[in-house]
């Protein structure tokens, strides 16, 4: 009877154990790392496809701006090297939207049209009318592309710096709209750190229409609105690596001046021939 007993309570000592292990192995449970995507302002010569940026910001403007800000001026729409709206489409979408401003001649505050001036209006006037909303805060995608990173796995993290990836956030966005990989539950995402997301599904085949005859899906809205948001974080990305390369091939101009400079110098401190002189 004592044995039995015995061997009853290791058992449910043992249970409880796994139990507990289980349990915290889900709450710790790591995220799946995003799959490296292929965009166009990738690498030295990389540029923004100003279609694409296009779309991008027609899924956030349908989509995504039902939650999220995004702290712009309505102008950089028009930015050549980013969506290059003509002035006159941006001065009708600015319209579109309701500005407080003021105060006026009597003090008080007032609401007018939008105009190219002004930063898009968020959808909450602050973070506590979002939270009571929505149950959480959605963060300003203004930099999202910058902010939301994720560590490569050894050994890409060693050659990173060699090779200046710096598309991790494009990629992790790609792969959020990706991630909801479990129908009874709305919440999780397989690429959410704790795979559990505030934000369910936000995309949907077909939910965004296309005019210029792009694949109306996920895949390309993922694509689409990532491409947008990394240009949001960083508009003068072409302007860099412009001015990057030309830095790069002054450089190397420099370099091979000041070693044909050392070796005249040094041929002639010796009383050796000028390799300069022809002969």
């Amino acid at each position: 009877m004592l044995r039995s007993t015995t061997l009853g309570l290791a058992a449910l000592v043992l249970a409880g154990a796994l139990g507990a292990a289980t349990q915290a192995s889900a709450q710790v449970a790591e995220p799946k790392t995003p799959a490296r995507q292929s965009w166009t302002f990738a690498g030295p010569f990389g540029y923004y496809d100003q279609a694409q940026l296009q779309r991008g910001f027609k899924v956030y403007r349908e989509v995504c701006s039902n939650c999220h800000a995004l702290s712009i001026p309505f102008r950089t729409l028009s930015d050549p090297d980013g969506p290059g709206f003509s002035v006159s489409q941006v001065k009708a979408l600015a319209a579109t939207y309701k500005v407080k401003d003021g105060p006026n001649d009597q003090g008080d505050m007032f609401e007018r049209p939008g105009r190219p001036s002004d930063i898009i209006p968020p959808p909450f006037p602050n973070p506590e009318t979002a939270r009571a909303a929505l149950g959480v805060a959605p963060p300003d995608m203004n930099l999202l592309a910058k902010a939301r990173t994720y560590e490569r796995g050894f050994p890409l993290f060693l050659i990173d710096p060699f090779i200046q990836y710096e598309e991790t956030g494009p990629d992790y966005i790609y792969a959020i709209m990706h991630g909801y990989t479990n129908p009874k539950d709305p919440n999780f995402n397989v690429y959410f750190p704790g795979t559990h997301i505030a934000m369910p599904k936000p995309l949907s085949n077909g939910l965004v229409k296309y005019t210029d005859g792009s694949p109306m899906t996920v895949d390309q809205y993922s694509k689409d609105v990532a491409s947008f948001l990394m240009w949001a974080a960083e508009p003068t990305l072409e302007q860099r690596k412009k001015m990057g390369f030309r830095v790069m091939v002054f450089l190397i101009v420099l370099a091979g001046l000041l070693y044909y400079t050392k070796k005249r110098i040094w041929a002639q401190a010796h009383g050796e021939e000028d390799p300069m002189v022809s002969t």
